[in-house]
């Protein structure tokens, strides 16, 4: 193999792959990125067998042919090399190693045989369907928070994505919980989207999507079957595996009875948090939100450093009120909504309170209260 391409080309197709990769592997070929020519491009591929990411970049084939390399170490030896350099790529016949070169720099690395490397074969994918970048980056961001880390529930690791009617119009529906506090947020589901299967896309899965949709404004192409999905972004395909596992029956814990109605400037009520949370030594520190007559006071205690009250203005005439929450949980919600004041729908201080931008917004967040 013989191909020379740009150092800037190849470091950012090097960057979409070479995050797949496990720093520390127990099966040395998954260490490595594959590298293979095809017509005028070089085709670079990771995997960690649950999540394959394949890309290609323009380039001067000399020779054609494949192998494979160490993916950090070739990405921060690419990292390093000055902008504008070119980089040229040979293997030197049978010794296993390539010849890296670029301006006066010469490095040989060890590769191992390309017939090693795994494929995720994604089989056959039953539904696909095209949307834009925007909602699918729009579906993430409102709910990739509240993905579990808590690998006992694996099934929570995930965003639960799937279609549904909602009067009478196909939405698509993208939901994520952790059990303490749970968001969702659909789109109007794009065509070829109805009647797919609903799908747990895993956390790593979800976080390297939203990495090569920034500041992407094309469409992406989603396949999907029961146990795989496919993203396509321009050259870019993400393969993953989805989490074999039942998503819990979500709409059981949304409350529809919440009478309570509180609305608060969306930055005030924010920056308000953030300040009596100084006081807490631990992240789970509950803030109480006490309210009454248009008046919200949050206080913080710890018996450790001393306490913090705050109190602003609100829209409030309910009865008084008294209730707990997760302080890092709150600003998580709070600085999701996209308009300039929040709807909280409260019912009492030991049931789970809703919250919105305003009456029917496209995202919800429920979240559980804590004992103050």
């Amino acid at each position: 193999m013989k191909v020379t391409l740009e150092r800037a080309a190849l470091l950012k197709t090097l960057g979409h792959v070479h995050r797949v990769v496990e720093r520390r592997n127990t099966i040395p070929i998954l260490s490595n990125v594959f590298l293979k020519t095809e017509a005028r491009s070089l085709i670079l591929k990771a995997t960690d067998l649950d999540l394959e990411v394949t890309d290609s970049v323009a380039s001067d084939v000399g020779q054609a042919g494949a192998t494979t390399l160490p993916a950090h170490t070739l990405y921060d030896i690419v990292r390093k090399l000055p902008d504008g350099a070119q980089v040229s790529l040979e293997t030197t016949g049978d010794s296993g190693q390539l010849l890296l070169r670029s301006g006066r720099s010469r490095f040989n690395l060890q590769s191992l045989p390309e017939s090693d490397f795994p494929d995720l074969n994604a089989g056959d994918l039953t539904h696909k369907f095209s949307l834009a970048a925007t909602d699918l980056k729009k579906l993430i961001d409102k709910t990739q928070f509240a993905i579990s880390t808590e690998e006992t529930r694996y099934y929570l690791n995930g965003i639960y994505v799937h279609t549904l009617d909602v009067a009478g119009h196909t939405m698509l529906r993208a939901v994520a919980t952790d059990g303490h506090r749970l968001a969702r947020v659909e789109i109007p589901a794009p065509a070829g989207a109805a009647g797919m299967p609903g799908v747990i896309v895993p956390r790593k899965a979800v976080a390297e999507l939203q990495k090569l949709i920034e500041g992407v404004s094309a469409e992406v192409t989603v396949e999907l079957s029961t146990t795989k999905a496919r993203f396509t972004i321009g050259d870019v395909v993400l393969t993953s595996k989805l989490i074999d596992g039942t998503f819990p029956d979500y709409a059981r814990v949304i409350p529809s009875g919440n009478d309570k109605r509180l609305v608060v400037e969306r930055d005030q009520f924010i920056a308000a948090v953030d300040r009596v949370s100084t006081i807490s030594s631990e992240r789970g520190r509950a803030v109480k939100l006490s309210l009454a007559d248009n008046k919200m006071t949050l206080t913080v205690t710890n018996p450790d450093s001393g306490s913090a009250t705050e109190e602003i203005e609100v829209d409030y005439d309910s009865a008084p009120i008294d209730v707990g929450f997760n302080a890092r949980y709150l600003l998580d919600i709070a600085q999701q909504l996209d308009s300039d004041t929040a709807l909280f729908k409260l019912a009492d201080a030991g049931s789970p309170t809703l919250v919105q931008d305003r009456d029917g917004a496209a995202a919800l967040y429920v979240l559980m209260p804590m004992r103050v």
